[in-house]
């Protein structure tokens, strides 16, 4: 009676148990489907469904090999294993014990142990489905390696698989017969005593076929390995050296051979019952990896390579030269002697006006605040740290520009931070604006050709909104019934009455809400309860979400690296996000491998913590466009011909359009992307020598100079830079893209004198559907050992410790005023290489920004520091540069749209209350002029007296030096006139 009532609570508890385990899965399984069908939903709007179907369906059918692969002769091995073991075994006390605890357990663990490690394997193989269907669609190269004649496909489309497939089926194998080795042992098919080992018919039988089977496929591994010298790196290059070719490369040969007949023998043995002959072989094939895989190519390297390793390495050092230039795209270089000038003289920029015209004083990385503070207007619009370079046509002439959008910061709503403002009335940003590269305010302003809110300039007319931004929120819900009020905040009307004007989307941009199902299906995917509660969330309503350009693109082509710089431009009539992909491969036989991070960090991309990025071929084959109004994606083949764009435009057909359908108006606003550039620059630190004996000596490494703006102390690289510039070998000035080059020395041996100046041709021109002739060409300036001209570190440095100029920026610092270095840029003009560097003075008021105050420019062992660029190159050169700077003419400060509620301060207004700031003094056209210099040195003096005496509490003798300081200022006005 007492047992039945114990077992009636239990059997009550178990349809429980069961049910709340059923209504469990039953959650789970609804959250899993509403975060694919959302997906689906997502892909079908954007118009790329067919791209997450496809790889649904890879992962889905690699999952499944995987798992059968896996799961299946693991099965099956420990099945047989089970069933022809012993029935009358003699076991040890010690494996009865273990029978007894396993038995219970058996046909879960004969059952879950394959199932579980046909999951792992299934999940493994799944998440590389990219492989087998670049395999199965594989497009030849057209090109074949030095060392075996394979076309380079086979090394970056077969060969990975290869060596994927037979690893996988080596591990499935390995697994499996430790598992049939364990099975029998416990079943007494296999026994010990003492120093004999008894093993049944059956499992002899079993072992020997699976260990022969083993070593097929390790036979079959050895060979695939012999190709892959071709891709493993070395202390030399990537690819096959001396030792490879003539012992590696004939040893892998050999040792397959071995494997092969050693598993023969395994096979037998499973027929005639002896283990001596497998045993015997498999220790004769370890000892031949030994002798043939490593001691025999140790011997080749020390006794035969070692004494002449220029001679000998030298076809394979070519083979790599060759092959990484080819890889990295850069084959066609074309290098030009440049023995630059370094005597300013009167006129010598008259041949390189245009280029001159078009210096970049703006530096996209510090004028952010400026945008912010002029054209920010609300509190909860921002604009990007970084800002981009871009150009337009204005009055018929290229325009350099340094653009942004005005994108939404909901964190600037503060309390207003609501679910309702957030999602439903705060959806997008508004407008583009736009400074000239090459001009400056009086006051030190941009001067910009597009601004303000409602957008005025002279881009025309376009759509300004921005639902599409890299700084968009996670979601927004828009849209609304037709004749509905609009709630959208569009944009701050300005006036006393604080009036907001409101819109209503009208696009495509996302999927609709249509639906209670939907609404619940984004209510779980986003965890709010209000999307499917609100009022305002109708049946006319769209989500917008996966806003950021990248993040579009990435998913819509999830086969491309992406440049890491998208950048806004307003093309027919719309602001589209511009994006650079790219087809790569860590596969290219004798191509020399890099870290993609790494080579593309520099101050204004850093480098990640970790990355597993490496790769030794690039091509820019992708322009993708993502419209900033309804974040349609659009991709372009720009190297139809490349074969991995090729292949994967076979599993995704219609996906891409072709460069044809571009519009010449998207064609103007194309460039070559920096990423790329970047590997170029680093890969042309070695690579730039052509001659296998030379580079073996490494002679003539450079690299590329570290950012002088930087701390002294910081490693940091400086960024190429976007310039409109004539190089030598053009014939008209083009938007180009440039980096240099220094001796790759350090410590006491470093040299920071220029050696090479690489520069692209960015300029995809502007007819519909066809690319500029020379769009791409590199060109590389390399410098002579003499006269040397002085690298950018060099040339900071003689800016910062240059007496005259110390005083000028002294004067400026005065009252807390920061000084800022702007961009360090290096121009081809003259017959030499000027630097010219943008100085900036920023106050220390909360809602300062920095001005542009000063140019520093030099060439040669010579410099100047001038309020324009203007004045400062005709100092430079003798009075007169013969040509104009963009800033010749200095127009007034402007304030954003002129709304009274909405004109920022005054960009000269400052919290500085330390006293009188004096003027910055012009100097003489002749900056080294004695008088003058002495008077600088002066005042720079009786300036610190003058901050000396304030800490001290000597207002005497702050008077004095007061006094004595405007006497000095005066005198130098009355010199310069």
């Amino acid at each position: 009676m007492t047992a039945q009532t114990e077992q009636s609570p239990r059997r009550s508890r178990a349809p429980i148990a069961i049910t709340i385990g059923i209504v469990a899965a039953l959650v789970v399984g609804f959250f899993i489907f509403a975060g694919l069908y959302a997906d689906i939903l997502w892909y079908d709007q954007v118009g790329f469904v067919s791209v997450l179907t496809t790889e649904w369906i890879a992962r889905g059918v690699l999952f499944l090999i995987g798992f059968v692969a896996m799961a299946l002769p693991v099965w099956a091995a420990v099945q047989i294993a089970y069933r022809s073991r012993p029935v009358y075994a003699k076991l040890n006390s010690q494996l009865d014990r273990y029978q007894e605890v396993f038995e219970p357990l058996r046909r879960l663990a004969m059952y879950g142990v394959p199932i579980l490690l046909g999951i792992f394997a299934g999940v493994s193989a799944q998440a590389r489905w990219q492989m087998p269907l670049l395999w199965l669609n594989r497009t030849p190269y057209g090109d074949t390696d030095p060392i075996f004649g394979f076309d380079i496909s086979f090394f970056m489309f077969e060969l990975p698989f290869y060596r994927s497939v037979v690893g996988f089926a080596s591990a499935v194998f390995f697994i499996a017969t430790l598992l049939v080795i364990a099975t029998n042992y416990l079943y007494g098919a296999i026994r010990v005593n003492g120093r004999e080992v008894v093993i049944s018919k059956s499992a002899r039988i079993q072992i020997a076929i699976m260990a022969g089977i083993y070593l097929l496929l390790q036979a079959v591994s050895i060979w695939l390995d012999q190709y892959a010298t071709l891709t493993e790196s070395n202390d030399l290059i990537t690819g096959a050296i001396y030792t490879d070719a003539n012992a590696v490369i004939p040893g892998r040969a050999i040792l397959a051979a071995i494997a092969a007949v050693v598993a023969v023998l395994f096979f037998v043995t499973a027929i005639i019952g002896r283990w001596r002959l497998p045993l015997i072989g498999t220790a004769l094939l370890v000892i031949s990896s030994l002798l043939i895989g490593s001691l025999y190519p140790w011997v080749v390297q020390r006794f035969q390579v070692d004494p002449s390793e220029r001679t000998l390495e030298a076809p394979y050092i070519q083979n790599a030269i060759d092959s990484t230039r080819e890889a990295y795209g850069i084959a066609d270089l074309e290098e030009i002697p440049y023995t630059a000038s370094t005597d300013a003289e009167p006129g010598a920029l008259r041949e390189d006006a245009e280029t001159t015209a078009n210096i970049r004083l703006m530096d996209p990385a510090q004028i952010g605040p400026a945008f912010e503070q002029l054209e920010q207007f609300r509190q909860y619009y921002q604009f990007p740290e970084q800002l981009n370079v871009d150009r337009y046509q204005v009055d018929g002439k290229t325009q350099d520009t340094v653009v942004a959008v005005r994108d939404l910061n909901l964190a600037g709503l503060g309390g207003g931070e609501t679910w309702y403002n957030s999602h439903l009335v705060y959806t997008h940003g508004y407008g583009l604006v736009a400074a000239a590269g090459n001009q400056r305010s009086v006051d030190g302003n941009p001067v910009f050709i597009q601004s303000g809110i409602p957008s005025t300039g002279v881009l025309g007319d376009f759509e300004p909104r921005i639902y599409f931004g890299e700084t968009s929120p996670q979601y927004s819900i828009v849209g609304a019934p037709e004749g509905g009020n609009p709630i959208e905040l569009d944009y701050p009307a300005g006036g006393d009455d604080n009036e907001q004007v409101y819109n209503t989307f009208d696009g495509d941009g996302g999927p609709k809400l249509d639906n209670v199902f939907k609404k619940l299906i984004y209510a779980l995917k986003f965890q709010s309860e209000q999307i499917f509660l609100s009022d305002q969330v109708t049946n006319d309503s769209q989500i917008l979400y996966d806003r950021d350009p990248l993040q579009r693109v990435q998913k819509v082509a999830p086969y491309l690296t992406l440049d890491t710089d998208p950048y806004p431009s307003v093309v027919d009539g719309k602001i589209v996000w511009i994006i650079d992909g790219y087809t790569t491969s860590d596969a290219f036989p004798y191509s020399k491998k890099l870290s993609m991070s790494d080579a593309i960090a520099d101050s204004q991309n850093l480098s990640p913590t970790l990355a597993f990025d490496e790769v030794n071929y690039i091509r820019n084959s992708v322009k993708a466009t993502v419209d900033a109004y309804d974040g349609s994606v659009t991709l372009y083949a720009w190297d139809e011909d490349e074969p991995i764009l090729a292949s994967w435009q076979k599993i995704f057909p219609s996906t891409l359009k072709p460069m044809s359908e571009m519009s010449g108006d998207l064609m103007s606003h194309v460039r070559y992307p920096a990423d790329l550039f970047k590997m170029q620059r680093t890969v042309l630190g070695t690579y730039h020598v052509t001659e296998a004996g030379s580079f073996y000596s490494r002679d003539d490494a450079w690299t590329t100079p570290k950012d002088p703006t930087q701390p002294s102390a910081s490693n940091i690289l400086q960024p190429p830079y976007y310039l409109t510039m004539q190089m030598p070998g053009q014939d008209v000035p083009s938007y180009s893209l440039y980096s240099t080059f220094i001796p790759d020395a350090s410590g006491a041996q470093s040299r920071n004198v220029l050696k090479g100046y690489l520069a692209v041709d960015a300029d995809a021109g502007s007819e519909d559907g066809t690319r500029a002739e020379g769009y791409g060409t590199l060109r590389l300036l390399t410098l002579p050992q003499a006269p040397t001209v002085p690298g950018p570190g060099q040339v900071q440095n003689v800016f910062n410790s240059d007496p005259s100029v110390s005083a000028q920026l002294n004067i400026l610092k005065q009252g807390q005023s920061e000084v800022i270095n702007g961009n360090l840029l290096t121009v081809p003009v003259g017959g030499g290489l000027l630097y010219v560097q943008p100085v900036y003075v920023k106050s220390s008021g909360d809602t300062s920004y920095p001005l542009l105050q000063k140019v520093l420019v030099a060439f040669g062992d010579q410099l100047a520091f001038e309020d324009t660029l203007d004045a400062a190159l005709d100092a430079l050169f003798g009075g007169d540069s013969g040509a104009s700077a963009g800033d010749g003419e200095l127009p007034v400060g402007q304030e954003g749209d002129g709304s009274p509620d909405d004109a920022p301060a005054e960009p000269g207004d400052t919290d500085d209350d330390s006293g009188d700031t004096p003027a910055v003094p012009p100097t003489d056209t002749a900056t080294d002029n004695a008088e003058l210099r002495s008077l600088l040195n002066q005042a720079n003096q009786a300036l610190k007296d003058k901050q000396a005496a304030l800490q001290d509490g000597d207002f005497a003798a702050y008077g004095v030096a007061d006094a004595k300081l405007a006497e000095l200022v005066a005198q130098m006005l009355s010199i310069t006139g």
